[in-house]
């Protein structure tokens, strides 16, 4: 919800860059100020007026662009969908061997999360976001781009399949769900994960071990042999404890 009625409706209008290049400037500004600041403190306490005020820009410009805040917030989520998923997309893997090819996808999506702690921040504040809101302000990016990735998914588990490496008979698209709910839980759901698993999955070193247990679990789901034993990754520094109660998205 909301933190103030201010960030909700919007004010007059007043005028926009005039160029094609200034408007693209300002709105990519704009964007990055508002997803920093929603990763930080979420869309309830995240500011309009902060986010301007980092961006270089005035209130009423914001409102110029996104009616509220809460599409100016969709407008993040959607620029953030598209670059994930473009970038997985994106991935060359027809080449690969079936098994290095899943691994090679699985690490790549885990990694994402690694290099932009933001991503992690997001995701869960968008459960939250679309849960509360039975019709969005506007269409998300994923719903576009997932069934890309699902066919992506059913090439390697296709060719596993015929090489003899993998099961035959996965359903790719609930396959693929099961990846990403379970690769991506140590940053979208990290308190929990690390509490259970006994280290900070968002650490360098507790990252580092989610990945390669959490890739051989997906893996020993679908070979046929040489199944990964399963055991905690040889990795030392296993330490660092799970976030405390501190941190706003530890829930």
């Amino acid at each position: 919800m909301p933190s103030t009625l201010t960030d909700t409706a919007a004010p007059a209008t007043c005028a926009a860059p005039s160029s094609p290049s200034r408007k693209r400037a300002t709105l990519g500004r704009l964007l990055k100020e508002a997803r920093l600041a929603f990763s930080e403190k979420g869309l309830a306490g995240a500011r309009v007026d902060d986010i301007a005020k980092a961006a270089g820009v005035t209130k009423q410009l914001v409102y110029h662009y996104f009616s509220s805040k809460e599409q100016l917030f969709a407008s993040v989520l959607d620029e953030s969908a598209q670059d994930v998923l473009a970038d997985l997309l994106a991935l060359e893997l027809d080449h690969l061997p079936p098994v290095e090819a899943l691994r090679v996808f699985l690490q790549h999506a885990i990694d994402q999360y690694r290099s932009d702690p933001t991503l992690g921040a997001l995701a869960q504040e968008s459960l939250r976001f679309h849960e509360h809101n039975a019709h969005p302000v506007e269409r998300n990016r994923f719903v576009d781009l997932a069934p890309a990735l699902v066919s992506q998914m059913e090439r390697i588990l296709r060719r596993g399949a015929a090489s003899g490496e993998f099961r035959d008979g996965v359903d790719a698209r609930m396959f693929y769900a099961a990846c990403a709910l379970l690769t991506t839980g140590g940053f979208t759901n990290h308190y929990t994960v690390s509490a259970v698993a006994g280290f900070d999955t968002t650490s360098a070193t507790g990252a580092a071990v989610w990945r390669e247990f959490s890739v051989d679990f997906v893996l020993s789901t679908v070979l046929v042999d040489g199944r990964p034993p399963l055991k905690r990754p040889a990795l030392t520094a296993l330490a660092d404890p799970p976030r405390g109660e501190n941190s706003r998205h530890e829930a």
